[in-house]
């Protein structure tokens, strides 16, 4: 994404029981899979397979990952569809689609769509050569296809059933194209481009429910004015959080919950839910030592105030202690910031669903 814009979707647990993130799968939920859709904050590593703008599969990205394995996650570990998928109960890594060696046991568990630069608005996806979200859902009748041949359609029809589906974007369409390029504010002011965008989302989720989706999280805007690499870029010589970008995404955040609301009341046996992204961070950005955490305006690669993607490399220098960062580069959250964000959002989230 060019991702200036890194939904800074930070995600992860119910109960943090160790400073690396651990936590207590909440009770009396049954998942099927988890299926995922979206940004970076969703890509596992779908990028490494198409000529996106956009990667991470090389050092040091990865570094506390399953002994130090670059995959195409944009973090130092895991990303929030990896602690959603393990705090639900249904596997410890969300693998990416595109991935060639994905096996059937990995299909009925759930994978992600993803694609880092991505966003609501065609246009992102231009910028970035990602993945636009049509073609993701795509991707997902093709994935359904090869459920129903492996498994049956009965079996198929259970598993999408019984599967929570995620949705993060719009990040990449504020702080990519947006408020980066001038063809989009020239059709649009601030409130007429939400207006596009949220249109976008709900077309987006009403086709997930046409093909079966009965739980779906939506996730909200983050507060995308104080991700380390846009403080550096418009936030002064104090490198302050960009007031004009997060109040984008705080008129977008409530344009979405009223619509997809309304949404929500119409769609028979099924249950959408808005995942709050900003406001969370906000906490966090406010008191990180309550979360054992001591840097939150810079990321752990390199300087830690410009680097992301190919200019976070092996030839960056990264910070002592990942898990004392809330941001892992200058976009992206850490494992430790993905799982500390989860904490907060995880009970809520399975109230809305189940």
């Amino acid at each position: 994404m060019m991702e200036m814009v890194i939904l800074f979707c930070l995600y992860a647990c119910f109960c943090i029981s160790s400073s690396k993130g651990t936590m207590n799968q909440p009770k009396n939920v049954s998942v099927q899979a988890v299926l995922a859709f979206g940004d970076s904050t969703m890509d596992p590593g779908n990028n490494n397979y198409i000529k996106a703008l956009f990667k991470a599969n090389f050092p040091p990205y990865g570094k506390d990952f399953m002994g130090g394995t670059p995959t195409g996650r944009f973090s130092n570990g895991k990303i929030v569809t990896d602690v959603f998928a393990k705090e639900l109960g249904v596997k410890e890594y969300l693998p990416a689609y595109l991935d060639p060696s994905i096996q059937d046991k990995d299909l009925q568990t759930g994978v992600s769509f993803a694609s880092a630069g991505s966003g609501y608005d065609p246009l992102t996806t231009t910028i970035t050569s990602a993945i636009p979200l049509p073609v993701q859902l795509d991707m997902f009748k093709q994935y359904m296809g090869k459920l129903i041949k492996k498994n049956g359609k009965e079996v198929a029809n259970n598993i999408i059933s019984n599967s929570v589906f995620f949705i993060s974007a719009s990040s990449n369409d504020f702080l990519l194209n947006y408020f980066s390029f001038p063809t989009r504010r020239s059709q649009y002011d601030v409130r007429a481009y939400n207006d596009m965008l949220v249109k976008q989302a709900v077309g987006f989720v009403q086709d997930l429910h046409k093909l079966g989706a009965k739980k779906v999280a939506v996730l909200s805007a983050a507060p995308i004015g104080c991700v380390p690499f846009e403080r550096t870029l418009a936030g002064g010589t104090h490198r302050m959080c960009v007031d004009e970008y997060n109040k984008a995404a705080q008129l977008f955040n409530s344009m979405l919950k009223q619509q997809l609301q309304l949404l929500a009341s119409s769609l028979h046996e099924s249950r959408v839910a808005i995942v709050d992204f900003y406001n969370p961070l906000i906490k966090i950005l406010e008191n990180p030592q309550q979360y054992g955490l001591e840097v939150t305006d810079r990321g752990c690669c390199g300087t830690g105030d410009v680097e992301f993607s190919f200019f976070c490399n092996k030839l960056s220098p990264t910070c002592s202690n990942t898990y004392k960062f809330l941001f892992w580069d200058s976009i992206h959250p850490s494992e430790k910031g993905y799982s500390i964000y989860v904490d907060q959002v995880l009970p809520d989230l399975v109230k809305s669903l189940f």
